[in-house]
């Protein structure tokens, strides 16, 4: 199965008064770099989320964000009773100890007195960081599974492109064989006209060391071989596919094989009809090569 190294997810929760909104999201890349954006005072939640992607996935550049609210930054705080009571008796005690001592004091209003430090408490009951800790722990699971989905799914597009473009390699090197074959009887039927060509115009030639030159030059015009390692690779390429770990840098590798080839078939060819088949071969295998880069 193929898996892409594109791909986004996002999850959602709350809990008491606070909410928050997870994005994962990752490009291609010649390894794996987990980047994370996460609030502060969050380590022990850094530290198993970075645990987990890197138990997932192999390859990519992986980037996790985690915006995190609190509803009572927006909503009403409530009243201390007994912090109010401690203050209000503090101002009575205040103004009997003024008035003793001659001094008027002015009045205290009621926004005066609410503005004070713990009058209103806007402290929640789920404050304890630990908890909140927990529970977004739990939801990585969740958040790398839908994540993955995404990856397979992106993944599976990949893989249909890349069997369109195998088979289109596949036909390809077909065409070259047939033309190759027919070369072949074409390439020993002119070299043994020309041979004895030079044998009936030529006093004192060595027979046999002019037929070894000739037999050379047949051998290096060969694209046997070359064709022979295309089908090699095309048949490498469709395991590839069906294999479920990880294929990315194994796939490039070929990819960099069956260029290899095709640039020799083209060196090699000494026809234009195999030079063009050539030149396609090269131009699917780029494209091909493209698609590569994204899988993981």
């Amino acid at each position: 199965m193929v898996n892409s190294m594109t791909g986004f997810a996002s999850l959602a929760g709350n809990q008491g008064s606070r909410s928050w909104a997870w994005e994962m999201r990752s490009v291609n890349a010649r390894g794996l770099d987990i980047r994370l954006r996460l609030p502060e005072g969050l380590g022990d939640l850094e530290l198993a989320l970075r645990k987990a992607i890197g138990a997932r996935f192999a390859r990519g550049n992986i980037s996790v964000g985690l915006r995190l609210q609190k509803a009572s930054e927006n909503g009403a705080a409530s009243l201390n009773s007994d912090q109010l009571d401690q203050i209000l008796e503090a101002l009575r005690m205040t103004e009997a100890r003024a008035q003793q001592k001659g001094l008027h004091l002015t009045a205290s209003s009621a926004a005066d007195i609410l503005s004070l430090r713990g009058v209103l408490d806007t402290s929640d009951e789920d404050d304890d960081i630990s908890a909140l800790v927990k529970t977004l722990k739990d939801q990585i699971t969740p958040l790398l599974d839908a994540f993955a989905q995404a990856r397979a799914a992106e993944g599976h597009a990949l893989a249909m492109v890349l069997t369109d473009q195998i088979e289109q390699i596949e036909k390809l090197v077909e065409q070259a064989r047939k033309l190759a074959e027919e070369r072949r009887q074409q390439m020993g039927e002119t070299l043994k006209r020309n041979l004895a060509l030079v044998l009936e115009n030529a006093e004192g030639v060595d027979a046999d060391r002019l037929a070894q030159e000739l037999a050379l030059i047949a051998v290096k015009a060969d694209v046997t071989e070359e064709i022979d390692r295309l089908n090699a690779h095309v048949a490498a390429a469709r395991a590839l596919l069906e294999t479920d770990a990880p294929i990315g840098r194994k796939f490039d590798f070929l990819m960099q094989e069956f260029n290899r080839e095709a640039n020799t078939l083209c060196s090699k060819s000494g026809s234009t009809d195999l030079t063009r088949i050539g030149l396609d071969l090269k131009t699917v295998i780029d494209q091909m090569r493209e698609q590569v880069q994204n899988v993981e």
